[in-house]
């Protein structure tokens, strides 16, 4: 019963998702695709992925104990203050400090945990602003 609540919960989010995407107004001097593309998808497979929860809900669904349901608001609560320091702070520092945070929460160890944070921060950095040329918030230094 609870993987149906949650799959119903799902799908009333994949709408007003969808229903904020067709609310985002459009520029003459937009791409082909435009604005409301990438947000209409997630809604879409988030809609998709709500109607096989309610369709074929687990029939022991495990709930996290209290430890794991603790990491897991954790890892909210780091992906909130992500969005709150990205323009504060800069694309590349909030991602490496948040990618490090959550992979040493997934179990690696701190060093490979900043390691790869900063892989991580670096690699998107290139590909998306250096490659594709798509402007990311800006931090103190720079970039």
């Amino acid at each position: 019963m609870s993987d149906r609540i949650f799959g119903i919960c799902s799908l009333l989010l994949a709408a007003l998702f969808a229903y904020s995407a067709f609310l985002i107004e459009e520029s003459f001097l937009s791409d082909a695709v435009g604005p409301k593309a990438f947000p209409l998808i997630i809604s879409a497979i988030l809609a998709v992925s709500s109607v096989f929860i309610i369709l074929k809900p687990d029939e022991e669904p495990k709930w996290p104990t209290l430890s794991r349901f603790v990491e897991i608001v954790a890892a909210i609560v780091a992906m909130v203050l992500y969005a709150e320091f990205l323009p504060i702070v800069g694309f590349v520092i909030a991602t490496a400090v948040v990618s490090a945070y959550l992979t040493w929460r997934l179990g690696t160890t701190p060093i490979s945990s900043l390691v790869v944070g900063v892989s991580i921060s670096m690699g998107i950095y290139i590909v998306f602003h250096l490659l594709f040329g798509l402007s990311l918030a800006k931090g103190p230094l720079g970039f």
